[in-house]
C-alpha cells in the first residue's frame, strides 16, 4: 500500500501541510517495502488555477492508494481521485508525518 502525505518539508519528521494541491512536498511511503520517496511540488504552489487536479493526476501517476492531508482536496481534484478509488484521510494538518501515520494506523483520522 502506498501512502501519500502532504508536507511542509521533505522529511518523515516534517510537519504536515493542510493544503492538498498547494502542498510544498509529497512524501510517499510504501508500506510493503518501507521505501520513502519525496516529490517536490513547489512549482505549482503559486498557480492560480488547477493545482488540485494536477496533484490528483500526480497521485495517479505514482500509484498512490491513500492520501493523508489536512483539509482535503477541492471538488475537481476529488472527482479525479474518486475515479482512481484513492482513499483520502483528513485532519492531519497539525501533526508531523510520523504522528499522522500513527493516527492513520489507529483509525484516528477522518475519511474524506
Amino acid at each position: 500500500m502506498k501512502l501519500a502525505f502532504t508536507t511542509v518539508d521533505p522529511a518523515w519528521e516534517s510537519m504536515m501541510e493542510a493544503r492538498f494541491g498547494r502542498t510544498y512536498y509529497v512524501l510517499i511511503f510504501d508500506e510493503q517495502s518501507g521505501q520513502i520517496t519525496i516529490h517536490d511540488n513547489r512549482e505549482i504552489v503559486n498557480q492560480e488555477h488547477g493545482a488540485g487536479p494536477k496533484m490528483a493526476k500526480l497521485m495517479a501517476d505514482l500509484g498512490v492508494d491513500v492520501i493523508i492531508t489536512g483539509n482535503g482536496p477541492g471538488e475537481n481534484a476529488r472527482a479525479v481521485l474518486a475515479q482512481m478509488n484513492t482513499v483520502i484521510y483528513v485532519g492531519a494538518g497539525e501533526m508531523s508525518v510520523a504522528e499522522a501515520y500513527k493516527a492513520y494506523q489507529e483509525g484516528a483520522l477522518e475519511k474524506f
